[in-house]
């Protein structure tokens, strides 16, 4: 269970005028602002929901998806996942959970996608004889048996996104995070790599929270919306209820355009 409350964090962020004049002037004086990333941000999910986390870029997702992965420490208040501190007991942790960034690779780039997870095997202490049964698994549901001998960089995305996905999953994690895991795929690999969320959460009650920008993915996937703007929780309510408020006919894009209109981010 993820519990949530009043979670706060800001980022210092530097600011200049453009031109050589102020690229000097930046050398002995850089003027500083605060951004609030987080401003008392509270929620619960259940074991086994699948969660869509939604906002337009900089609302404060990848940030929340950082503090409940334990990589940021937030300025004040609580997390507890499966009764952790998330930041303060991360070894623990981790072992718990799997992250996807969409746009980060956990994948060591020169060397055998199966040597990454060889090596992913050490780190997380997974026995043999269960490292080979999940690697298994997941080589078949995923179709990586042509890629296991590829370095990552000669991957195409997808290939090398399905890659990421099963290396988040080797240690059986019951969270797992998945930050826009669908985001440049074709029709064909993200259509295949929602089928296996769908799978993963049915068969394994495992707990997913996702983010992104493709409402295909929400409808898919997701019972529950979690709508953040300017780093809050601005909307927490089920797709179905959602839907129930525009009208009838209205696509997805256009229904989470006007959501954003309406609560004006």
């Amino acid at each position: 269970m993820i519990e949530v409350s009043h979670l706060n964090k800001s980022f210092k962020v530097y600011r200049r005028d453009a031109g050589m004049k102020a690229a000097f002037k930046g050398l002995f004086h850089r003027e500083q602002t605060r951004v609030e990333a987080l401003k008392d941000l509270s929620f619960s999910i259940q074991d086994g929901e699948i969660v869509g986390l939604i906002g337009p870029n900089g609302a404060g997702k990848s940030t929340t998806i950082k503090v409940l992965s334990g990589i940021l420490v937030p300025d004040s208040g609580e997390c507890k996942i499966n009764g952790r501190v998330p930041w303060k007991e991360r070894k623990a942790h981790v072992r718990d959970i799997g992250v996807v960034f969409g746009q980060r690779s956990q994948l060591w780039w020169d060397v055998p996608i199966i040597d990454s997870f060889d090596l992913l095997k050490e780190i997380y202490k997974i026995p043999e004889e269960r490292y080979q049964a999940t690697l298994h698994e997941l080589t078949e549901t995923l179709e990586l048996e042509d890629l296991l001998r590829t370095p990552a960089r000669q991957l195409s995305l997808g290939q090398r996104m399905r890659c990421e996905i099963a290396a988040s999953l080797l240690h059986e994690p019951k969270i797992l995070f998945l930050d826009e895991p669908t985001i440049g795929l074709d029709a064909v690999s993200k259509l295949a790599v929602r089928d296996f969320i769908k799978k993963l959460n049915e068969e394994k009650n495992t707990t997913i929270i996702l983010t992104t920008h493709d409402t295909q993915d929400l409808m898919a996937l997701t019972k529950r919306i979690l709508l953040i703007g300017k780093g809050e929780i601005l909307l927490d309510g089920s797709l179905e209820a959602l839907i129930d408020r525009y009208p009838e006919g209205i696509t997805a894009e256009e229904m989470v355009v006007a959501l954003y209109k309406e609560y004006k981010i």
